[in-house]
């Protein structure tokens, strides 16, 4: 992998969005990472997909990894926390040994690890909670020592010790549950919620789950102007137009798939910016109805009308994975 420290800043009424991408660049293949969504769809709308999401001459999914900065009310707050750095991945070869630089991108968006108040966990896969520690002095500790981590019960329960790091069917999850969620248990600075949680008069938590139990979106509102941060319930925009195909991270496909389209039918009909964990290019859009299913609406670089956003440049190329 390679890392992109671009950055990239919307306001929405009095919430700035600062985007921190980590990396960005060809994934995987389309049909692994969507199986249902077969060939015909990838090529029908190429010239949505293709070049920021979909290399079609490798038929590759283009996916990014980044953390959202949201600065509401004083507060600064972490959506998501990449894959870290240094960690013990080996059912996950992309993840496995990986050295990000997490702490050095968020200095360059101007912040520092003790000025964030709170980080919020979507849900517990590997490249959303592996930036919540570091290490000091080969001792997993929280990166954010003034944070509050908020994080799914349901998750906690199913990744963690209560249910035996996920069943115990994959090594990572007792990996993932030990280096970045159980050391900010020991500090006493995580806050387990279920159901919804507000964080403040802007922001709020809700339940979202399928793709993992425990899967939640973010919903911002200020002024009128209205975004949700929804995770991995998209990894592709294809999914956007075919909303009852789910990724192959999802574990229980029904309930992904009905979240997915509660989620989108909400968006749409209120006019919210969504914002997924792993688009690549603007990385956030609107979504319209399109008769029974969505269609595109505008781009954050095109989102104007109703927030400000400014860009320092497109995102740099990245090698293939």
């Amino acid at each position: 992998m390679s890392n992109d420290s671009n950055t990239r800043t919307i306001v929405l009424g009095d919430v700035e969005i600062i985007r921190v991408v980590e990396w960005q660049g060809a994934f995987a293949p389309a049909r692994e990472l969507v199986p249902d969504a077969g060939p015909q769809v990838w090529k029908d709308d190429e010239a949505s997909l293709a070049p920021d999401h979909w290399d079609p001459d490798r038929d590759l999914a283009v996916l990014a990894l980044q953390t959202w900065v949201v600065r509401s009310g004083g507060r600064t707050v972490l959506v998501d926390t990449g894959v870290g750095s240094g960690r013990e991945r080996p059912g996950t070869p992309h993840f496995h040994h990986r050295q990000g630089d997490l702490l050095g991108d968020l200095a360059r968006a101007g912040v520092r690890p003790e000025d964030v108040d709170t980080v919020v966990n979507t849900h517990l896969h590997a490249d959303h909670v592996g930036g919540n520690t570091v290490d000091a002095d080969g001792e997993w500790v929280p990166a954010f020592p003034n944070a509050r981590y908020l994080v799914p019960a349901a998750d906690d329960h199913h990744f963690g010790p209560g249910n035996g790091y996920g069943q115990g069917l994959r090594e990572d999850e007792r990996l993932i549950h030990e280096d970045s969620i159980a050391p900010v248990h020991r500090a006493g600075q995580a806050v387990l919620w279920e159901g919804a949680h507000r964080i403040d008069e802007h922001l709020a938590l809700e339940a979202a789950p399928g793709h993992t139990p425990g899967s939640a979106v973010l919903r911002l509102e200020s002024r009128g102007e209205r975004a949700v941060f929804v995770g991995d319930l998209l990894h592709s925009p294809v999914q956007i137009l075919r909303p009852a195909c789910n990724s192959c991270f999802c574990m229980d496909p029904r309930a992904a798939a009905a979240t997915r389209r509660r989620v989108l039918e909400r968006a749409a009909d209120r006019r919210e910016l969504l914002i997924p964990a792993h688009l690549a290019g603007p990385g956030a859009f609107e979504v319209h109805r399109r008769g029974a299913d969505f269609a595109f609406g505008p781009w954050a670089d095109r989102h104007t009308p109703r927030g400000e956003l400014t860009a320092p440049g497109p995102p740099r190329r990245c090698r293939t994975l």
